[in-house]
């Protein structure tokens, strides 16, 4: 394994412990073979609304917002930090993206995955494949248990308001 190969792997060792908690090094060297490295400027957008994905990336540094698109205006809605996915469910579901992915300051690294890249590992590697796939399951349930969450903080704070005015919940 070359220095620079070997750095990387440490990085993601680092980084991605929930992801290579179930991998040994070697295991985690044969998966870096299938990615390739994007570095990010700041403010540079990594995937824009509307696009339909070929590609997803573990985020090995720095942070990626998450933003809401609404004309000229962006707000943010979320931040991936190291160790986590973006990009995933446009790349799963084959469906236009509904956020802008932006680097949240220079030197943001991410691991790209792109779809022919994903097709060999699920192939050549099918541990490290389901190893993946099962990481991947995680996030978006993390993500929907989060957005649950505050759906229901959302409805709590609406009916306690609507309640206080005199107005039936």
């Amino acid at each position: 394994m070359s220095k620079m190969n070997n750095g990387l792997v440490e990085q993601v060792k680092d980084t991605c412990q929930e992801f290579c908690a179930a991998l040994t090094d070697e295991e985690i060297s044969r998966f870096v073979r299938y990615t390739r490295i994007r570095e990010l400027g700041s403010q540079d957008v990594v995937a824009d609304v509307g696009q339909i994905s070929d590609r997803f990336y573990l985020v090995i540094g720095g942070a990626v917002k998450l933003l809401q698109v609404d004309g000229d205006n962006e707000f943010e809605v979320g931040q991936i930090e190291p160790g986590g996915l973006v990009g995933e469910m446009s790349f799963f579901d084959h469906r236009p993206r509904t956020v802008r992915l932006r680097a949240r300051r220079s030197g943001v690294r991410l691991l790209e995955i792109t779809r022919p890249m994903y097709n060999r590992i699920r192939i050549e590697e099918p541990y490290i494949a389901t190893n993946l796939l099962e990481f991947v399951i995680r996030s978006l349930d993390s993500l929907v248990r989060h957005l649950s969450d505050e759906n229901a903080k959302l409805h709590k704070q609406v009916t306690s308001a609507d309640g206080a005015e005199g107005i039936p919940a």
